[in-house]
């Protein structure tokens, strides 16, 4: 059963949360919202998810089960999912906090811009962004949430570290973030990373709300978040640090990645080459 979406037209939260986007001149899609349940939390955790199926409320369960939903509160940030995982009852009983269906254009990055705003309208002092289609562990999150509170603005989880799991990683995948992604961004940033390809992260409010780093931008649609956000927030003197984490490929049936072999890999390429370029970067005053 696809998710109902308020209508938003009439939906008086959501034209608050409008005007106050629009006041703040920040670039944002369009979306519904249904919030679950009370904020409780300093911070949230925001997973962009579309057509996840028993992989995203399999994560959630574990998530539950871990206590994670009384230590950050959880948004669900919808791309159009027509599988029933997004469905609202289910996620209320799973301990979500909010769900926002996008209605604009944009794929995952623009699905996160509209996480990120909500989670700094709400007042959340940091926001921890991780995939919902079960491959990253979600014991992780509150060394992501202890790392925020010592005063680290960018956490990034690697698979890499001493600690962290790379489990079944795809071959080509692993050369091109060794071979590639992680000297590039090492390059452009300064900061010694051993994973750059992870959305498996968290973000101060004081780095998302940086006049000079502008993540409310519609320059940023599929994955450019990613490579840009690793970059900029060690550029601008930004507290970086990685923490080890495990992220799991399941040993066969659906892929549990969207990214095409041949196309998706050459675009994400170009974003790293953009991005080290500095063409993401806002315009200097």
């Amino acid at each position: 059963m696809q998710s109902p979406a308020p209508d938003v037209n009439s939906d008086p939260v959501v034209a608050r949360l409008r005007g106050e986007i629009a006041a703040r001149g920040w670039q944002v899609p369009g979306f519904a919202l249904h919030v679950l349940r009370e904020r409780r939390t300093r911070y949230c955790v925001s997973i962009p998810v579309i057509n996840e199926g028993g992989r995203l409320l399999a994560q959630l369960g574990r998530m539950r089960a871990g206590g994670i939903m009384d230590q950050a509160d959880v948004l669900l940030l919808d791309g159009g999912s027509t599988d029933g995982s997004a469905d609202p009852q289910a996620l209320a009983a799973l301990g979500v906090r909010a769900l926002l269906v996008k209605i604009g254009p944009g794929g995952q990055s623009a699905q996160v811009r509209m996480g990120l705003a909500y989670a700094l309208l709400e007042g959340y002092a940091g926001v921890v962004t991780m995939d919902g289609n079960g491959k990253d562990g979600v014991e992780a999150i509150p060394r992501f949430l202890g790392s925020l509170d010592a005063g680290y603005d960018f956490v990034q989880g690697s698979r890499y570290l001493p600690g962290g799991r790379a489990i079944r990683t795809p071959f080509v995948r692993t050369l091109a973030i060794h071979l590639l992604h992680v000297p590039a961004t090492r390059l452009a940033s300064g900061f010694r990373y051993t994973d750059t390809t992870n959305a498996f992260r968290g973000h101060s409010r004081a780095l998302l709300s940086d006049p000079r780093v502008q993540p409310f931008r519609d320059v940023f649609d599929s994955h450019e978040l990613l490579a840009y956000l690793s970059m900029r927030a060690p550029q601008l003197g930004f507290r970086t640090v990685e923490i080890p984490v495990v992220r799991a490929y399941s040993r066969g049936g659906p892929a549990q990645t969207k990214i095409s072999p041949v196309r998706g890999n050459l675009r994400l390429l170009g974003i790293l080459w953009k991005a080290v370029r500095g063409q993401y970067d806002p315009p200097a005053d």
